[in-house]
């Protein structure tokens, strides 16, 4: 019975923590571009000019 008072807290912990790492990347704005990694993975490299020094 005494692990459950570790294991209550630590799960509600890890929880808020995984809250706090998605809530920080909405506002960092991750979610911007969906389409664009999508669409780049397409892109083939040899079709691109060489890039300028």
């Amino acid at each position: 019975m005494d692990i459950i008072a570790f294991l209550i807290p630590a799960a509600v912990a890890l929880g808020a923590t995984g809250l706090a790492a998605f809530l920080w990347s909405l506002r960092a704005n991750q979610y911007d571009d969906l389409q664009g990694a999508a669409h780049r993975i397409l892109l083939n490299d040899d079709d691109l000019p060489p890039p300028t020094a």
